[in-house]
């Protein structure tokens, strides 16, 4: 009896001692045995976190909440992190919540590369995300205005939203179903490639003319490359036209000529310029032409023959 009561005693104390250390791991109180370094951070709300809560970063537990008070319309939430944790002094800290059921946890980023190690009683930035409470509270909403929508297409409104709707429908029964046939016979006629839509949907000779003008386009686009080609490399006339230089020595030396031709014929110099612009040149030659004038009216007066015979005489013979 006295074994059988010393065994039972051994097992409870055992199993308080087993309960004891769960009960110590889960609220987070054995932190409070290890070493470790504190760092802080400032929220404008806790969020429904409490003490004991894991500190995280990028998942991994690196500490617990040591601390949750107010300070200057603030909360200042107090952290121990493990002493390898690497939380330097640009990581921000952010609240967040694993589940529907509100279980918060601090979420530690990992700050830049280059950036020191945060040392014991470090402050660390903070960032805000909207609680479990506020999301609630929005889903509550719009599921309210969900509700709302649902009751407006019910009853008498449903009612005086499709009424005119079905009205139409019965009255014009005729006239849609005739545009229906209409429409069934023309989307069966082009899928049998009658018509012009359907010929050019299925017809391959649109598809070959196509192909033979863009060939044809393209021909033409080759051919006039190569005679631009042939022209810039200077063969063919107009090749020849545009980059030989004694064409245009030539025109410019004919050009020349011909403007000192012109100058001399304006200043009155050989046989032209005189012509041009000698008075007495035409002078005599408007007097020559008055004479030939009267001549030739004397001769209508005279027969053929007295104007044999005075052809005769001026010629002497």
């Amino acid at each position: 009896m006295k074994n059988s009561l010393e065994t039972k005693l051994g097992i409870f104390v055992a199993v308080t001692i087993i309960a004891a250390v769960i009960i110590i791991e889960t609220l987070g109180s054995a932190d409070l045995f290890s070493r470790g370094r504190h760092v802080s951070a400032l929220f404008d709300s806790a969020q429904d976190l409490k003490v004991g809560d894991r500190v995280k970063m990028a998942g991994v537990e690196i500490g617990r909440v040591e601390r949750i008070a107010l300070a200057d319309s603030k909360v200042s939430v107090t952290m121990k992190l493990k002493t390898d944790a690497a939380v330097k002094t640009d990581s921000k800290a952010v609240i967040k919540f694993t589940g529907l059921m509100g279980q918060n946890y601090v979420a530690v980023s990992f700050g830049a590369s280059g950036s020191p190690r945060a040392e014991e009683g470090a402050v660390l930035e903070t960032g805000e995300q909207p609680d479990l409470s506020a999301i609630m509270a929005k889903l509550d909403n719009a599921a309210a205005g969900i509700q709302n929508l649902t009751k407006s297409f019910t009853g008498d409104k449903i009612d005086n939203l499709m009424g005119p709707l079905t009205d139409f429908i019965k009255q014009n029964s005729t006239p849609i179903t005739a545009t229906i046939a209409n429409v069934k016979n023309l989307s069966s006629q082009i899928a049998a490639g009658q018509g012009t839509i359907g010929k050019l949907i299925y017809d391959d000779s649109l598809y070959t003319s196509a192909l033979s003008t863009v060939s044809n386009l393209q021909d033409t686009a080759i051919s006039a490359k190569s005679v631009m080609s042939n022209v810039s490399a200077g063969q063919g006339t107009i090749g020849k036209l545009l980059t030989d230089d004694a064409l245009y020595v030539n025109t410019t030396a004919a050009m020349t000529n011909a403007n000192e031709i012109l100058l001399k014929v304006n200043s009155g110099q050989g046989t032209i310029g005189k012509l041009v612009n000698d008075q007495e040149f035409y002078k005599n030659a408007k007097l020559s032409l008055q004479k030939l004038d009267k001549a030739a009216d004397g001769l209508e007066d005279t027969g053929p023959l007295s104007v044999i015979g005075i052809m005769a005489n001026q010629l002497g013979l």
